[in-house]
């Protein structure tokens, strides 16, 4: 669950606050989830026949079905409601947060500040015994958010933990967290080893990151200038990125699937495809905002399309997600038909195949090939968000 709790600081330095293809279709969707709409922390599902409402965490089946629900993310544990609750609370003791990276004034500027982690995507690294790309995982969640608002990363940090340190292992962590500042055009600027005997089960260990950018007030992406009739073009994902790996695990053995076994469709092992590293899109939406009018941009973590894209547009506007528009790729598709997950489900929390999405007007939306990016809906006047 994407729990990062930042905000925008206006006030003087001194009151600083830190921010905290359609072949496997027919047999995979489920034929209830013909069209699904997000409206104000309820779940609308809209069938030929009728519409059923309920709470967007809850579990839902086909009425008259005699089958056994499908897995959730709350069936492997993790309640994007309870997280979302503990941001209304802290935003109580401190106002303005709820975006993707956090703001300083500084100079003619901002400096942007993000942190993050990579969830229990390094259950996957231990069971493979492969850790030279996680780290590029850890500088991929940290500087896509704070591109989210034009920053250009200046500089990251890492926090490594563990019970014993295996210097070995910890050497490959470090070589991907190298590797993603490369390829973020960032410096790693220093980084803490914690060895705490008795806190972790051997071998295994706990990864945070935190990056820090700048970005001209002038060249500010806020989302301000959103408005109805925009386009959402999407920027193609490597996997499953960095989110919802407990709801991935719990598929996993429920299956009795193995991270050995091939990826049907693909050359590739399921282990392969689940470990692939969270693209980075620091160059690209940078690029983008040079070339193409960016109005904003939601980096699509835990939550989903529901629970992010909201967070970049104005009050009183929506979105339309027409799934068409893009290729599902062939491990979601697997995900779904093996955990019997709800169109809805998946929408909240995995990204489907598009890992950023970049909000702009009709003019901009012709370059969409020149960056990669496909158009996947557009901005509406319905305050929900809409996949249909």
């Amino acid at each position: 669950v994407d729990r990062q709790r930042v905000r925008r600081v206006e006030a003087a330095p001194t009151d600083a606050a830190f921010g905290r293809t359609r072949s496997m279709a027919a047999s995979l969707a489920p034929a209830m989830d013909a069209k699904t709409t997000w409206k104000k922390g309820k779940c609308v599902l809209r069938t030929a026949t009728r519409a059923v409402e309920r709470p967007s965490c809850g579990r839902r089946r086909c009425l008259g079905s005699s089958a056994e629900p499908g897995l959730t993310y709350r069936d492997a544990g993790v309640d994007i409601d309870a997280g979302s609750e503990l941001v209304r609370r802290i935003a109580k003791m401190c106002p303005e947060i709820g975006g993707f990276s956090g703001l300083y004034p500084f100079g003619d500027g901002y400096l942007v500040g993000g942190t993050d982690g990579v969830g229990t995507k390094l259950k996957l690294a231990f069971e493979m015994d492969k850790h030279d790309t996680i780290g590029i995982d850890l500088v991929a969640m940290s500087v896509n958010d704070i591109v989210t608002c034009g920053a250009k990363p200046m500089f990251f940090l890492d926090y490594f933990a563990t019970g014993a340190l295996d210097v070995d292992k910890a050497e490959q962590v470090v070589k991907g967290i190298v590797d993603g500042c490369k390829q973020s055009g960032c410096a790693l600027l220093g980084g803490e080893t914690a060895e705490m005997p008795g806190f972790y089960p051997d071998g295994e260990y706990d990864l945070s990151g935190f990056a820090v950018g700048f970005v001209k007030k002038e060249h500010l992406i806020d989302g301000s200038k959103v408005k109805a009739g925009d386009v959402l073009l999407g920027l193609p994902s490597t996997g499953v990125h960095s989110n919802g790996f407990s709801l991935v695990r719990k598929i996993l053995e429920k299956s009795g699937s193995s991270l050995q076994d091939p990826l049907e469709g693909t050359d590739t092992a399921l282990g392969e495809a689940l470990l692939a590293p969270t693209a980075i899109y620091v160059n690209k939406v940078l690029g983008m905002a040079e070339a193409i009018p960016v109005k904003a941009t939601a980096h699509i973590t835990g939550g989903g399309f529901t629970d992010n894209i909201p967070r970049v547009l104005p009050k009183g506007l929506g979105v339309c997600i027409r799934k068409g528009s893009w290729d599902v790729p062939p491990l979601f598709q697997w995900l779904q038909k093996a955990g019997r997950v709800s169109d809805a489900e998946m929408y909240r929390t995995f990204n489907m195949g598009i890992g950023m999405v970049v909000v702009t007007d009709k003019e901009g939306a012709a370059a969409a090939s020149t960056f990669g990016a496909k158009v996947i809906g557009e901005v509406t006047e319905m305050e929900a968000v809409e996949i249909v």
